[in-house]
């Protein structure tokens, strides 16, 4: 027996009514990858225009235009979405950890290479701008000493750490409003992670005072 029929025989009808139809799903269906290809797969198929997965509670929600399907429909529209799912991971995780940990630290040795290479052209630049001279009393001449100042290796550290931080949160920002927030018990590695950055982040301001 695959693994989607066995999904289909515990999968049960819990409401049905003209355009709705709710189901209770196995937990496998409810969980990373496959609950999302699950959720976003269906809209589309059989009327359906709305497809809403409630991880916690393992339940479908399915809305549906009567006028173009029926229940029989969207069923088999949810039983064949079923064999596009994914299946279980058969990768042990011990392989996969130390695989990611080679190419991160691959990762982690070209971007600094890169790093130090354009933080060397930086500082030949910044060099000759504190440099030049500037006519007394110009406008120059008043701005090139706040210029220096903003221009320091410690400012431009602390900005890099900054835009960073605001790029992450960026592109988390979805992650983090809809699902994070939401079950924050479930997600409390990400939680971690977050706290822990921020930490470093403060604890480096301290020590560079």
């Amino acid at each position: 027996m695959s693994h989607a029929e066995e999904w289909a025989r515990c999968i049960v009808v819990r409401h049905r009514e003209p355009g709705h139809l709710r189901f209770a799903l196995p937990a496998e269906l409810c969980e990373g990858p496959r609950a999302d290809a699950l959720e976003s797969g269906l809209v589309g198929s059989a009327g359906i225009y709305r497809a809403t997965l409630y991880r916690s509670a393992r339940k479908l929600s399915l809305r549906y235009d009567p006028h173009q399907a029926n229940e029989r429909e969207v069923g088999l529209a949810l039983r064949a979405q079923l064999d596009r799912l994914p299946g279980p991971l058969v990768q042990t995780l011990q392989p996969a950890a130390e695989q990611f940990g080679q190419t991160l630290h691959a990762t982690k040795e070209r971007i600094g290479e890169s790093a130090r290479r354009k933080l060397a052209r930086f500082r030949l630049a910044l060099t000759r701008l504190r440099q030049a001279p500037a006519k007394e009393g110009s406008l120059a001449a008043r701005l090139q000493p706040v210029v220096a100042n903003a221009l320091t290796e410690k400012a431009i550290i602390n900005f890099l750490n900054d835009l960073i931080a605001f790029y992450l949160i960026k592109v988390h920002w979805e992650l983090i409003t809809k699902r994070w927030m939401r079950e924050p018990l479930k997600h409390a590695d990400s939680w971690l992670a977050i706290f822990y950055l921020m930490y470093l982040l403060v604890r480096y301001r301290k020590l560079n005072k």
